[in-house]
């Protein structure tokens, strides 16, 4: 199986859930979370097909010195960043180095929280069906972070999900939500991007469009 672009993605991922809100997996009311960048347009098919509001979590992938798309951990908000130990370990890093790359992305975490917020504040998840959406799942690093920064919140029930994923990495993730949806787990997988056709990296601009989109703001207000 291979996708279009994400938002073709997101289509097929949207019908998955609407089977899973029909079933009872989704009670209560529904927030959408994407994963920016290259979550919010997978994230917006799955709104608009379960009519429900569409918000951000940022959350940053530590990346590894010479190879920065293999997460070494992720952080999110002011939370503690989740730090492979292992791969840290393998690596070599020198914890200096690696306090140097938690700053770096702490910084631009809280940069993209106020460009893309705009002064608005975070939903209320208490209480509430939450969906966390990505556009697909390699180690599983980022993910494992954004869940336990909503699990926090005191969500009523809490999904992740995803086009695509890593076998054993959407398994572990079971631990962390109450339940994954994944459209294809492939047997061979090496990075997200080989399963679409269209995978280019998104502008904050085009994230913008698609997050006003949405809500029915006018670009740039």
């Amino acid at each position: 199986m291979r996708y279009q672009d994400r938002a073709q993605a997101g289509r097929e991922l949207a019908r998955r859930l609407r089977e899973t809100r029909e079933r009872g997996g989704l009670p209560g009311g529904t927030v959408v979370l994407a994963l920016p960048r290259g979550g919010v347009p997978v994230a917006a098919e799955v709104a608009r097909a379960l009519d429900a509001p569409l918000d951000v979590l940022i959350v940053r992938k530590i990346g590894a010195p010479q190879h920065e798309e293999y997460a070494i951990g992720a952080l999110a908000g002011d939370d503690p960043p989740y730090v492979d130990e292992s791969a840290v370990a393998a690596l070599r890093l020198a914890p200096e180095e690696l306090d140097a790359r938690v700053a770096a992305e702490r910084a631009e975490a809280r940069r993209r929280e106020e460009c893309y917020r705009r002064g608005r504040p975070a939903p209320d998840l208490t209480g509430r069906s939450v969906v966390v959406v990505d556009d697909g799942l390699a180690t599983g690093a980022t993910a494992r972070v954004a869940l336990r920064h909503v699990r926090g919140a005191r969500p009523r029930r809490l999904v992740l999900a995803v086009p695509v994923g890593e076998a054993g990495a959407v398994a572990a993730l079971g631990e962390e939500a109450d339940e994954v949806v994944c459209g294809y787990r492939p047997p061979r997988f090496m990075a997200v991007g080989e399963w679409y056709d269209d995978f280019r990296q998104l502008t904050d601009a085009e994230v913008l469009d698609v997050l006003d989109a949405q809500d029915g703001r006018s670009p740039g207000g």
